[in-house]
């Protein structure tokens, strides 16, 4: 979600999408056979239908699914546990899809997993020209990120590998001649217990898969502090549910040494009763009614979070690579920058109506950001993401927080009770 954008933005995606229905307020124990709204089928067939091709990774012992749709830059749009009759997990803008409206500077089709690059504000931004004022009516998302299709160089049943090469003047003036390999791969039963370090009870659904993003210089110039470097960006867009907590650990310490816990006035300071900071995990409503963001720093984060969603029993986590060592991370604040290089690693952002009541999704969002790439002229970076979604019983759920993060589900689902 972008960082700093006021209600103008706002104004301009309500203006070209309008309040689509939320799949997780659909039980899954209660879904039809008949691929109605809310159901992987129905986004497969939606797909289909607007001429749109797509890519679907199945695993070959379960349903799990994912579709990916490789003129939106090779984005996960969305996955299921269940094949064709499961929940589907994405959010997707199906009325801008509809309405084929190309929008110069921004086109929000939705996705759970895509692929930007940073930093959005600041002296070295990608999303301004240079000498532009950094406001609304001057910020365009580049067209290689946005409405241009990603090559496809490889595919299997579980796994397509796509690439893009191409030019970007940064706000300073620095050409950027960038190249991109992305690989998203669904992850099978083994895999998916060996990157959670823990056997799965078998009666649990799910779905997992890993995006392997791979960003080269292929300039003849490095990228440094002095002239700009770009970053791996992860957006995963879900959809909301009315009691749904995402959560994050993160590490504990002074502020003296490590700064604030979180970061949570993008959009103004986040109420009370919408963020609660304790026992090392940040806890942040989901609902898809305020509009709010919060991030983490590179000295408080942890590769780990998540989400439950208690009404459809689904827990998503969202793993990320994460430097053993001290890393640089761009800032998107738009604007004058003290620190170019002060940016956070891991964000979370909850949709909700902006000023005049309007809703742009609703949705919610978990992110994740590579270190500042300074790169030697050939030389490349690769940030790793793995989302899995899983659903059943809630007592075989715990399990899997009780062991990644300490808590239990009882936990996260009442962490706003007083």
């Amino acid at each position: 979600m972008i960082k700093s954008a006021g209600s103008p933005l706002i104004v301009l995606i309500i203006s070209i999408m309008t309040s689509c229905s939320s799949s997780g307020n659909k039980k899954q124990n209660t879904m039809k056979n008949d691929l109605t709204k809310g159901t992987y089928g129905y986004d497969v067939t939606f797909f289909s239908k607007n001429k749109i091709s797509t890519i679907e990774l199945k695993d070959k012992d379960s349903k799990a699914s994912a579709l990916i749709v490789p003129a939106y830059q090779g984005r996960v749009m969305t996955s299921s546990v269940e094949g064709a009759e499961g929940i589907s997990f994405g959010w997707i803008n199906y009325k801008l899809i509809e309405s084929g409206i190309d929008n110069h500077q921004f086109n929000p089709y939705g996705g759970e997993e895509r692929l930007w690059l940073g930093p959005e504000g600041g002296p070295f931004s990608v999303y301004f020209k240079k000498d532009s004022e950094q406001v609304f009516a001057n910020w365009v998302v580049p067209k290689e990120i946005d409405t241009e299709p990603f090559e496809v160089v490889e595919q299997s049943p579980a796994m397509v590998i796509f690439r893009k090469d191409f030019e970007l003047t940064n706000a300073s003036g620095t050409n950027l001649s960038v190249g991109i390999e992305r690989k998203v791969k669904l992850l099978n039963r083994p895999e998916t217990e060996n990157c959670l370090l823990m056997k799965l009870d078998k009666s649990l659904s799910f779905v997992a898969y890993e995006s392997e993003n791979t960003l080269i210089n292929k300039g003849d110039s490095p990228w440094t502090e002095q002239t700009g470097a770009l970053s791996v960006w992860m957006l995963a867009m879900f959809n909301p549910s009315p009691s749904g907590i995402v959560f994050i650990p993160f590490k504990e310490g002074s502020e003296e040494k490590l700064g604030q816990k979180v970061n949570d006035d993008y959009f103004g300071k986040v109420p009370a009763d919408r963020l609660i900071v304790k026992d090392g995990i940040l806890f942040f409503k989901i609902d898809g009614k305020h509009r709010s963001k919060i991030g983490i720093s590179p000295l408080r984060a942890m590769p780990y979070c998540g989400s439950y969603d208690p009404d459809n029993k689904v827990l998503t986590l969202l793993w990320y690579s994460f430097p053993a060592g001290p890393a640089k991370y761009v800032n998107s604040k738009w604007g004058d920058q003290l620190s170019p290089f002060s940016g956070d690693v891991v964000n979370s952002y909850n949709d909700g109506p902006v000023e005049d009541g309007s809703v742009m999704g609703p949705f919610y969002e978990i992110e994740s950001s590579s270190p500042a790439a300074f790169l030697k002229p050939g030389d490349k970076t690769t940030h790793i993401q793995r989302i899995f979604h899983l659903t059943g019983d809630a007592e075989k759920l715990t399990r899997i927080t009780e062991k990644l993060f300490n808590c239990t589900l009882s936990d996260i689902q009442n962490a706003f009770n007083k």
